[in-house]
């Protein structure tokens, strides 16, 4: 790819609780991509997220964002700069309706007319949350409750859009919506890094992939490549 990546992980190294999560990565996500980094349990893919968004502190390593280096910034610092994340268990605030989660997903914003704007737009990408607007989050279904952690996310507009572990527990019809949804939003032009454990679903949708296997980035390549390599299959297609 030509010219330098909105995201750049060099020698990214991630320790918790005695534990070497991440043993020194390397990767890069080019705006308007969409880039799966798929593996088991225990990868390390998750702390490598956690990592990013600067809810774990790193070891060792350098992480860049727009050509300047982030390690160590809050969450919420990074928001401002584009960069978002949707969290594996989804993280919605349960005890405020639909609507104040998305107010909340735009609190660095304060174009009041463009997120009224935003919010309608949500709502037509998830009719559903239209129709439960004023419901309490917690009261949502699982399914539901991760279309609203991603369209609380999408309302901080970002340039990057973090996804962690998006269908974990959902039913099939869910799962299809939401793999519906993030390939609405890349065709939007945002650039998304997805971390997943439906390796099939997430490499038939990126345009590029990394494998993980303890700690490490053991493959990497063209999402259709890495979706006909027979080692990948065997290992995460269940071939």
């Amino acid at each position: 790819m030509n010219g330098e990546a909105l995201l750049q992980v060099r020698g990214l190294q991630v320790a918790y609780g005695g534990i070497q999560a991440v043993k020194g990565i390397d990767f890069d996500v080019h705006a308007g991509e969409l880039v799966c980094l798929i593996g088991s349990n225990g990868a390390g893919k998750t702390s490598t997220m956690k990592a990013i968004t600067g809810t774990l502190p790193i070891n060792a390593g350098e992480l860049r964002y727009l050509g300047r280096p982030i390690a160590g910034q809050g969450a919420w610092d990074l928001v401002r700069q584009g960069l978002a994340m949707v969290p594996e268990g989804r993280g919605v605030f349960t005890r405020m309706s639909i609507a104040e989660n998305l107010q909340m997903g735009a609190y660095c914003r304060d174009d009041k007319a463009q997120i009224a704007t935003d919010t309608e737009q949500m709502y037509a990408l998830f009719p559903r949350l239209k129709e439960r607007h004023g419901q309490l989050a917690g009261t949502l279904s699982g399914g539901e409750q991760q279309m609203l952690a991603m369209a609380r996310a999408l309302m901080s507009r970002p340039r990057l859009l973090l996804l962690d572990e998006p269908s974990m527990g959902l039913a099939p019809v869910m799962v299809d919506k939401i793999f519906e949804v993030i390939r609405d939003v890349a065709a939007q032009g945002v650039t998304i890094l997805l971390v997943e454990q439906n390796a099939s679903r997430a490499l038939a949708l990126a345009d590029r992939g990394y494998v993980m296997e303890s700690g490490l980035i053991t493959l990497s390549g063209p999402a259709q490549t890495l979706l006909h390599d027979p080692a990948v299959r065997a290992a995460y297609l269940g071939e």
